[in-house]
């Protein structure tokens, strides 16, 4: 059973064997990679290979402390031009002060809305009524005379339409004032109404 065993330790041995030399050239490889010299004898790298180690993080403390100090000083300055450069801007920047609009809107709520539509009172609109409309082409344009009929899209006992520049406003019928025509208001379009018809 022991010689059974023994084939199996050796293939272990040998493996262990693998790897620790794959580990010795990889150690190397950084060796060669991080500068240092690689035909330095096992034994002078043992006895010299700490005194270079205190020797080079010595020296690398040193470098890293020389970078932190300027890192640090060029961040001091930085914070020095910039508290300068804000302190120059508000040195220029003014003030503002705002006037309290509160009390020139309550004097104006009492008389300030006539006097607004004072100013449109005068303004000119177009007032028409309509009695019906249709579509006609140039041809049959062409052929009406004296004494032809157009038939309109209304019905005979439909209100008429009141347009204000073009506008829907009311509905009403038409009454004779004076040997003139006018229109007796039935039906006043809501502004619901009026912006239903706009879309």
């Amino acid at each position: 059973m022991a010689e059974e065993n023994k084939p199996q330790e050796e293939e272990q041995a040998k493996g262990q064997g693998e790897d620790q030399t794959d580990q010795d050239k990889l150690a190397e490889e950084w060796a060669a990679a991080l500068g240092e010299t690689g035909d330095l004898d096992q034994d002078e790298e043992d006895a010299s290979g700490e005194k270079a180690g205190d020797r080079d993080q010595g020296v690398d403390d040193e470098g890293l402390a020389d970078e932190w100090a300027k890192a640090l000083a060029d961040e001091e300055e930085k914070s020095t031009k910039d508290e300068k450069k804000q302190q120059a801007m508000a040195a220029q920047s003014k003030d503002v002060q705002f006037n309290d609009l509160t009390e020139d809107v309550k004097a104006q709520k009492g008389g300030g809305h006539k006097r607004d539509l004072d100013f449109i009172l005068d303004i000119p609109l177009n007032v028409t009524a309509q009695l019906g409309g249709t579509q006609l082409l140039i041809n049959e344009l062409l052929q009406l005379g004296q004494g032809s009929v157009i038939e309109l899209n209304k019905l005979a006992g439909e209100p008429l339409e009141i347009l204000v520049n073009g506008k829907l406003v009311a509905r009403g019928e038409a009454v004779v004032i004076n040997e003139k025509f006018g229109v007796r208001l039935t039906d006043i379009i809501s502004p619901i109404e009026r912006i239903k018809k706009l879309g």
